[in-house]
Parts: C-alpha cells; structure tokens; sequence
C-alpha cells in the first residue's frame, strides 16, 4: 500500500501521521509544492494525505500548483481513495468538492476545544463529545454537498467533516507534535497577536506531554476509520 501526503511548506510535514503510517505498512511518498511539486499518477495512490499551510485555498494566482493539486485530490475522492485533509488540507477538499472557503470571524490559534456533532450513521467518524485540540488557522469552509458535519466549535462553526466513507476533512491539527508545535511556532509567530482564540507563545508550548498524546490518539483513530474503508 502506498500513502501519499501533499506538504505546501516544509514546517509543515506529517507529525504522528507518519509513524502510524508506517506502522500499519503503507510506504510513504509525497509531493512537496514547495519544492519540486511533481504529482504522482492517482492509480499509484492508496491513500491520500493532504497538509496544512499558511496560503489560502484560494490563491491560485500566487501559487499556480493549487489548481492541479484541487484537480487532484477530486479525482482521488471521486476514484474512492482514502482522503484526509488536515487545516488547509481540508480547505481544499471543500473547495475542490463545491464548498466555499472564506475568512473565519476570528483566529483559532493555540489549545482550544471542539465539540462533537453527533450522527446516527455507523459509518461516519465519532469524535470525542468535547476534546482539546491545537489550531492555527484564520479561514473556514462551507460543507460541500453530501459532506456530514463532525465538529464545531465556539469560535469556528465547521471544525471537521465527512464525505461518504472515504473522505475526513479536519479545520485542526491532531498529528501536531511537541517539535512540530515548535516548528510552527518558530515560522508563524508574526500572527500570535492579541484575540479571543489566539494563546502566546509560551501557552501554546506549554502545553503538557499528555495532551500530545490524546490528540495523537485520536488522530490515530481517525486514520483507522479511513484505512478500514481502503478497498
């Protein structure tokens, strides 16, 4: 099996994505948009991962790749792939499958909760009734047509939705690891200003080792409900 993830910029990689990856036997390639952004062919692809990154969805002007890499990742959803998409990942999922992706009222950046909504159906994804999790994004989405939503939150309506059973698009960041909370941290530290939902920089690495590894864990579970879905 091979899992491929999209990175736009090199402070962003996949964090506990990777070993779990690893552990349940995909090899691992990627396109990196940064660099060469060379795509692979779609039928090579068994599961899809696509990163976050400061650049908005829409700026296809500024970065030309961003309507191939949209193109992309609908043809990988319609062909049944594995789909995950994480921050900007899951902006462009929304956008590639007819949502729409504008500003968010406020910043989320830094340890915040979000809150589960609840479905009937056995084969959307559950997350915890409320868990804290790390944010770093200032757009949101609309939910493309048939896309279930999964989590909300306070300061951001639409935290994560599902489209049929192969596709989770996550507005947070469940792979971050003490390194890649310092990483961010250390790129984007320009955008830690005052705001209701944006923490300094010394609450956001406070952070304990514990709430690493809940986080971790779901995002475990979440790749685990889409791998039982690839093929």
């Amino acid at each position: 099996m091979r899992a491929h993830y999209f990175q736009h910029v090199e402070f962003e990689g996949l964090g506990s994505i990777e070993a779990w990856l690893q552990n349940a036997g995909y090899e691992i390639t990627s396109t990196q948009f940064f660099d060469s952004g060379a795509l692979p062919k779609i039928e090579d692809v068994d599961f899809l991962v696509v990163m976050g990154g400061p650049m908005s969805a829409k700026d296809e002007k500024e970065y030309p790749w961003l309507a191939k890499e949209k193109e992309f990742i609908r043809a990988a959803i319609e062909s049944k792939k594995p789909v995950l998409g994480i921050c900007l990942g899951a902006q462009l999922i929304a956008d590639s499958m007819g949502g729409e992706v504008f500003p968010n009222s406020v910043k989320e950046i830094g340890w915040f909760p979000v809150q589960a909504v609840e479905s009937a159906s056995a084969s959307v994804f559950q997350f915890p009734k409320e868990v804290e999790v790390f944010h770093w994004h200032s757009e949101t989405f609309s939910l493309p047509e048939g896309a279930v939503q999964l989590a909300k939150s306070h300061g951001c309506v639409n935290q994560a939705f599902q489209i049929g059973g192969n596709v989770i698009g996550i507005q947070f960041h469940l792979e971050t690891t003490p390194a890649s909370a310092q990483s961010i941290v250390e790129n984007c530290r320009d955008e830690l200003i005052e705001g209701e939902y944006i923490q300094s920089e010394a609450e956001i690495l406070s952070a304990p080792q514990e709430r690493y590894l809940s986080i971790n864990s779901l995002m475990g579970d979440v790749l685990e409900h889409l791998h039982a879905n690839n093929g």
